[in-house]
């Protein structure tokens, strides 16, 4: 893919925005810098593990796409001291506008950070469904963030309610580049969005595909869906997918971590319910061992097997 700089002549209110940033940067060191993974999109790919108070909730990937006349932000991080992170190091590549502030997804390191784009001219962009879980769910989400984290309750605050609710795809102009954000339905949670940005052939997925640790399946996981997602995704010819954990790569290096897990789970677990096996039994016939090599195995593949058996118990009545 294309490593071309941009060159930029910009006055003297620019620089100083771009020290403000280099110094957002420095005061809490969340982040690295990111990559550039083609000629508008920029990345930050997140480690393996889960969030701690150690690597202060980045554990995920995030994404920024740079046009001609402004930016988008591909989903927010953890907290607002990540998203000011985030801002900082946009601010050292570029004085455009962030207009746009897009939300795969309703997990709150997808969107904690809305607050902050915001403050700064953003857009807020979710799915409708993500919305309805994010009112429901978000003082859980803050309660989790405060106990891994070890912050105070005051130190946690609900963004506000996203600024643009969308229900179907839409297309987003930053100048000389349109992305694509594109409703793939209930997955990992009620709703997943896509951004394709068609002029690099990359599309970010979020958490509709994983690589190198195993995914996780939730109380809200519609794992059918799931799988009809994934391979919705083979539509798309010469593209690379940027996972919402793991490295960029061809859907391919999907198959086995998303794909074939979730192909099992299905397998397995509505066989169980179908032929009413106990829970426990159903969860301790399910042999996951092939995918142990995948960084949260152990603390994920007991989870995973419990709530899916729920989901297809649930999916029956």
């Amino acid at each position: 893919m294309s490593s071309t700089k941009f060159v930029l002549i910009v006055p003297v209110t620019v620089v100083l925005l771009l020290l403000l940033g280099n110094s957002v940067v420095a005061s809490t060191s969340i982040l690295p810098s990111p990559q550039k993974l083609s000629q508008h999109v920029y990345a930050w790919i997140g480690p393996l593990e889960g969030p701690s108070e150690k690597n202060h909730g980045y554990r995920m990937n995030l994404v920024f796409v740079v046009g001609s006349s402004a930016v988008a932000v591909i989903d927010t991080g953890y907290t607002p001291e990540m998203a000011k992170e985030m801002l900082g190091h946009i601010r050292k590549i570029t004085p455009l506008p962030i207009r746009y502030a897009i939300n795969t997804s309703s997990q709150p390191h997808r969107y904690m950070g809305n607050d902050v784009f915001a403050a700064s001219g953003a857009e807020t962009i979710a799915h409708k469904n993500s919305v309805a879980r994010m009112e429901a769910s978000g003082n859980l989400f803050a309660m989790a963030i405060e106990n891994i984290l070890k912050k105070k309750p005051s130190d946690v605050k609900l963004p506000k309610k996203p600024t643009r609710i969308i229900e179907d795809d839409i297309t987003l102009d930053l100048g000389n580049l349109d992305i694509h954000i594109r409703h793939m339905g209930a997955a990992h949670t009620p709703a997943q969005l896509i951004v394709e940005i068609p002029n690099d052939k990359l599309v970010y997925t979020g958490d509709l595909l994983y690589s190198e640790r195993l995914l996780a399946i939730l109380d809200v996981s519609d794992v059918k869906n799931w799988l009809a997602a994934y391979d919705a995704l083979k539509q798309y010819q010469d593209i690379v997918f940027i996972p919402g954990h793991g490295q960029p790569a061809s859907l391919e290096a999907f198959e086995f971590p998303t794909r074939s897990y979730l192909a099992m789970i299905d397998s397995h677990m509505s066989k169980a319910v179908d032929e009413m096996t106990e829970l426990q039994d159903a969860i301790k016939s399910l042999d996951q061992s092939g995918y142990k090599h995948l960084v949260n195995f152990e603390q994920l593949a007991g989870r995973n097997a419990n709530l899916a058996y729920l989901f297809y118990e649930r999916a029956g009545m």
